[in-house]
């Protein structure tokens, strides 16, 4: 403590931490978000509540892609290097949360999608959309995050929306 008060600056273990919660947020941000593209790409023939059940399915979704995360991080290479504790669990489900948090703005569009006058292929559509605009978002907030240069930038932005027009086009061919 300096004599001003706590010190501001930052310890190694709290940077660490920032850091490793950064890339967490930022690859599970864009997995998250090609995962409910390819939800909504293959949801097919929905039932008598189709935006309901789109929007459960996307979130459910999310949380059993959270919980086989956090599983795999808790039961393989996280074991081998320390116990398993409450901290350890919390923090891993921590680090993982941003794989659910991406399935969240296809669920909203979903929902709001009568508001906007759109069917249910529409809304269908809208779903996609904002899919893949989150996985180009989540990609170049991680590259700006980590420093890359405006040319590493575009390129991970136009690597992650192929990959999403990839699913555009499966959704195409599919004709759901």
């Amino acid at each position: 403590m300096s004599r001003n008060g706590p010190s501001t600056t930052p310890t190694r273990r709290a940077t660490r931490q920032a850091t490793r919660r950064a890339h967490a947020d930022y690859t599970g941000g864009v997995y998250g978000s090609l995962l409910a593209a390819s939800v909504v790409v293959g949801a097919g023939t929905l039932g008598d509540f189709p935006r309901v059940e789109l929007v459960l399915l996307l979130l459910i979704t999310g949380v059993v892609f959270w919980i086989a995360h956090v599983h795999a991080q808790l039961f393989g290479a996280r074991l081998a290097q320390r116990s398993l504790d409450r901290r350890t669990v919390l923090h891993i489900c921590r680090d993982e949360w941003p794989i659910v948090k991406a399935a969240v703005p296809p669920a909203a569009a979903v929902a709001a999608s009568p508001l906007l006058g759109l069917d249910v292929r529409g809304a269908l559509w809208l779903a996609v959309s904002v899919a893949v605009a989150g996985q180009v978002g989540w990609s170049v907030a991680a590259a700006r995050h980590a420093g890359a240069s405006w040319r590493l930038v575009t390129a991970t932005a136009s690597v992650n929306l192929l990959l999403g027009l990839l699913i555009v086009s499966f959704k195409i061919f599919l004709k759901h």
